[in-house]
């Protein structure tokens, strides 16, 4: 097994094809044929379904893919560190359901450092797809979060892609809803008074569960809900329709603006699903770049926690 027979199979589960993956490492076909079916032969699994209409993996090349495109990462930051050339920019990137607190530690990070060095990049996203960004080492790190509702299943689903997670902040549920909401002044909010107005639910996609909701109280029967893609369209309902989320109630005003506000929810004792807990993903094993490390550092100053401690 070489890092060239590595990044021959990335290639080609990147692009779909063998020809294509051929052309983009300006390789002969049967070349690129002949590399992979040694692998396969040496590994004793099949990684690629070959048909007319091109490439897919199977289950196990699924599982292998990751463990590649590690081990390609791996090799990318020893050449950033000893390669001695200088000049392929170094990456980091994050994934993360839709937290302006982690868009805020990302923005600080990234003034810290010479973006003609560096590459960045912060994908909001949603919940499977945060997972998938880890596993694949698309991002270093994922954030998301955890409750009584969805723990078990959200834990099964990281073990099985390989990942781990550590602890970062314990928190309530609040009611996220603009000021001039006809709530916005009360000192705590319950489910009944929030039914007149239209509840703000990321979309997961059509293959979603409730587990992989992003916003808490995920089983309850909304009378009104209007699904989104991102966080300006949310903030934007908030004001057009008077409507409302549910959130760990950490908000950045410096990048959410003022006009915003977060109420307590009005406890429900029989819900099990009314206190989160945030939780910073990361692949099984993997040692934090320095890159990692400092948005790491980053969380903690804002969250005002011992992340992982």
């Amino acid at each position: 097994m070489t890092i060239q027979q590595l990044n021959h199979v990335v290639t080609i589960a990147e692009s779909g094809s063998f020809n294509r993956a051929a052309e983009k490492l300006f390789l002969a076909q049967p070349s690129l044929t002949s590399s992979v079916k040694a692998l396969e032969k040496e590994i004793g699994i099949v990684i690629f379904n070959r048909s007319g209409h091109g490439v897919t993996l199977t289950p196990e090349g699924a599982d292998f893919l990751p463990y590649a495109r590690s081990v390609l990462e791996q090799v990318r930051q020893l050449q950033d560190v000893y390669g001695g050339q200088g000049t392929r920019k170094k990456k980091f990137a994050v994934s993360t359901q839709h937290y302006s607190f982690a868009v805020k530690a990302f923005v600080e990070l990234t003034r810290t450092y010479d973006v003609a060095e560096y590459e960045f990049a912060i994908r909001e996203t949603r919940t499977l797809d945060v997972i998938r960004d880890v596993q694949t080492s698309r991002s270093e790190l994922g954030i998301l979060y955890l409750n009584d509702f969805n723990r078990k299943a959200i834990t099964k689903l990281l073990s099985a892609s390989g990942l781990s997670y550590q602890h970062m902040i314990d928190c309530g549920v609040y009611v996220y809803l603009w000021k001039g909401h006809p709530l916005a002044g009360r000192a705590s909010i319950s489910f009944a008074d929030l039914a007149p107005y239209p509840c703000l639910s990321f979309e997961q996609g059509e293959n979603s569960s409730f587990y992989l909701s992003e916003e808490l109280l995920s089983t309850n029967d909304y009378p009104r809900l209007i699904r989104c893609c991102d966080r300006a369209t949310v903030l934007n309902l908030m004001v057009g329709v008077n409507g409302y989320t549910l959130c760990s109630g950490i908000i950045c005003e410096e990048l959410s603006g003022p006009d915003y506000v977060a109420v307590p929810y009005a406890d429900d004792r029989e819900t099990a699903d009314s206190q989160m807990e945030l939780i910073l993903v990361t692949r099984r094993g993997h040692t934090l770049s320095a890159v990692g490390a400092r948005y790491v550092d980053e969380l903690k100053k804002y969250l005002g926690m011992e992340i992982g401690e």
